[in-house]
């Protein structure tokens, strides 16, 4: 069952995240964005009330020929490793994606395994035109909104919670 955190949720969310990471750094990252009220939407997958996989949208500042864009950023997405490959994580993209588009949202941009994503309509081609920290096939967005993201060129700022342009 797919359903939306609860603050409940949280410690369950920080071990899952912790056991599929192998460290702090993701708890650390969903904690400042939780405090900097940047949730766009939070998933949470559970099994016989346990949760066992999460994925977590944050809002991202998007502009394409100096025209916002209401986008988000997928980041992190966890399974709990013993059921990993087992549809958890394609059910919480796919879920998450649908609400996003619900909600509005014009497009997401993930960081992510090149063989993973684009089975959602990620692409590598349409991010590369947008000036970022990162670059290359792992770098991939998508449009929720028809168009979204048209244009030459446009930029990706990631909130400072990424700790991608320095200490926040």
């Amino acid at each position: 069952m797919i359903d939306e955190e609860t603050p409940d949720d949280i410690p369950a969310i920080a071990a899952l995240n912790r056991a599929a990471f192998g460290g702090e750094e993701e708890v650390e990252i969903i904690d400042r964005l939780r405090r900097g009220g940047l949730v766009a939407l939070s998933l949470v997958a559970r099994a016989d009330r346990v949760i066992v996989g999460h994925i977590l949208f944050s809002v991202l500042d998007v502009t394409v020929e100096g025209r916002a864009v209401r986008a988000v950023a997928l980041a992190p997405m966890a399974v709990d490793p013993a059921r990993q490959r087992s549809g958890i994580g394609t059910r919480l993209v796919r879920d998450g994606l649908g609400m996003l588009k619900d909600r509005s949202y014009e497009a997401v941009v993930v960081l992510g395994h090149p063989d993973y994503y684009p089975r959602f309509g990620f692409s590598a081609a349409l991010a590369a035109k947008l000036a970022a920290p990162f670059s290359g096939p792992a770098f991939m967005a998508l449009e929720l909104k028809s168009d979204a993201l048209a244009g030459a060129s446009g930029a990706v700022r990631y909130p400072r919670a990424f700790r991608i342009e320095g200490p926040a």
